[in-house]
């Protein structure tokens, strides 16, 4: 049996944020018809080093596509010169279970998330939405606004990190693929005066406050993505109108897993799962005063799709080494 090997640079090269939006819009849609097969995470967790493993497998049935990804996050990486997250993704042949690709997978990880942060914003966020707040601003943070910069014509970013040295690296890296005003501000209330929000960082202390947020705002809130975690407020998830992911996901690991368990949130009160609103099950934004909030804890039929996507690009292209098992 023969694998194809892709480095990390070569994922890279290969994928696109439009290419990953596709991809990722339908997972999303194919989750909201019930056409996928995806077991919760499961972690291991190296409470001593501050981080966590995990494996995700899916199935995503009508495109007939599978896979798995193992992916790490170790807060204190960056200071030992290691990404916070870094990944492997393996695609599987649905029909024999042969593996059939073996790929880096930590900038894919960033695009895919990204791309659901657009997907997202696409369907809740105001149309006419001009100005992105920035809270965090990692790795995750520049993708996230690529995402976005294909859905939206943005005028205006404002970017606040508890680093400042991560706010400059991030509005350098905005200047390559974006033309607008860019601003480092001095907190967070002032990166929440905006029509788009989104939120980055592994926190487990709330870094909005419910009176920070305005009529009329989305959130993509990013960063929980594991119990504990949390970045906004529990008294702004009940005001708002929140979309989920996945739901049994959510309720354990995403920004509204914290309310829950604090008895302040109940899972019945959770708007809907973002395929049902791709899917025209349920209703997205209904009124332009509406505070909407994605919960977005990464799902494993985006990496599976977007790997996909990668794999036919690459063997069109005669890219990656052959490797025999």
């Amino acid at each position: 049996m023969e694998v194809l090997w892709l480095k990390e640079e070569e994922v890279m090269s290969l994928l696109t944020m439009d290419e990953a939006i596709s991809a990722v819009q339908k997972a999303f849609h194919d989750h909201g018809m019930g056409q996928v097969q995806m077991p919760p995470k499961s972690y291991l967790n190296f409470s001593k080093y501050g981080g966590d493993l995990r494996t995700m497998p899916a199935y995503l049935m009508e495109q007939d596509l599978a896979g798995v990804k193992i992916v790490n996050v170790h807060t204190a990486n960056p200071e030992k010169g290691l990404p916070t997250v870094m990944a492997l993704v393996i695609l599987n042949s649905p029909q024999t279970g042969e593996p059939l690709a073996a790929m880096g997978g930590t900038s894919l990880t960033a695009m895919r998330t990204g791309a659901a942060g657009a997907v997202a914003a696409k369907a809740l966020a105001r149309r006419n939405s001009r100005i992105v707040g920035m809270i965090g601003a990692g790795v995750q943070a520049r993708t996230q606004l690529l995402g976005l910069s294909r859905c939206f014509e943005i005028d205006r970013v404002l970017i606040f990190d508890s680093l400042e040295s991560r706010s400059l690296s991030l509005k350098e890296e905005i200047r390559r693929f974006l033309d607008c005003d860019c601003e480092i501000v001095p907190t967070g209330r002032q990166a929440c005066r905006s029509d788009i929000l989104v939120t980055t960082t592994p926190t487990r202390h709330p870094v909005v406050e419910d009176s920070w947020i305005s009529p009329g705002t989305h959130i993509n809130a990013i960063g929980a993505d594991a119990a504990g975690k949390q970045e906004l407020a529990s008294s702004l998830t009940l005001r708002a109108k929140v979309v989920v992911d996945d739901m049994a996901q959510a309720v354990h690991s995403g920004e509204v897993n914290v309310p829950i368990s604090q008895g302040l949130l109940h899972p019945e009160s959770i708007h809907a799962q973002l395929g049902e609103i791709l899917t025209g099950k349920k209703p997205g934004r209904t009124d332009e005063d509406e505070i909407t909030i994605f919960d977005s804890t990464g799902l494993a039929i985006q990496d599976v799709a977007v790997g996909h996507a990668v794999y036919r690009k690459a063997l069109s292209q005669g890219l990656g080494l052959r490797l025999l098992l």
